[in-house]
């Protein structure tokens, strides 16, 4: 990771997400640089076309077309050159089933993920969230 800037690749086919995503990253005191695909496919294509020059961190939506967040957690934990990119899992919450929830965050931390972000509706709470996994990051470093 440069010591500079982390560099950060999200995958989220919400045009909404991406765009206040962009705009927390913006407001927050960490240097970035910001890539965005917008299905799990696109995700895993980038993998393969910039295979040298991976992510510090993927943020990395649950529910996309075309391959969900858990297929690409999946492949990324069985591809040896992918299975130690930091992975923030970013998704809606279930409010109406907290116990689902709580054990789908379960699985996913034994899949591999190292973080959970439930997508908030404020903006200045995104912001929180998305400095304090870049800051756990930065101190696993």
């Amino acid at each position: 990771m440069n010591a500079k800037q982390v560099n950060i690749l999200l995958a989220d086919d919400d045009a909404d997400d991406c765009f206040f995503f962009e705009k927390a990253l913006r407001e927050i005191s960490i240097s970035t640089k910001l890539t965005i695909v917008n299905d799990g496919e696109r995700l895993m294509d980038h993998f393969s076309k910039n295979s040298v020059q991976l992510p510090d961190i993927l943020f990395l939506d649950l529910n996309m077309p075309r391959k969900s967040g858990f297929e690409c957690l999946t492949e990324m934990m069985e591809n040896s050159s992918l299975k130690n990119i930091y992975v923030v899992m970013f998704s809606t919450s279930y409010t109406l089933d907290r116990i689902y929830e709580q054990s789908m965050i379960d699985v996913l931390y034994r899949m591999g993920a190292r973080d959970y972000i439930r997508k908030p509706g404020d903006f200045s709470k995104l912001k929180e969230l998305i400095h304090h996994s870049l800051t756990k990051l930065i101190e696993k470093k």
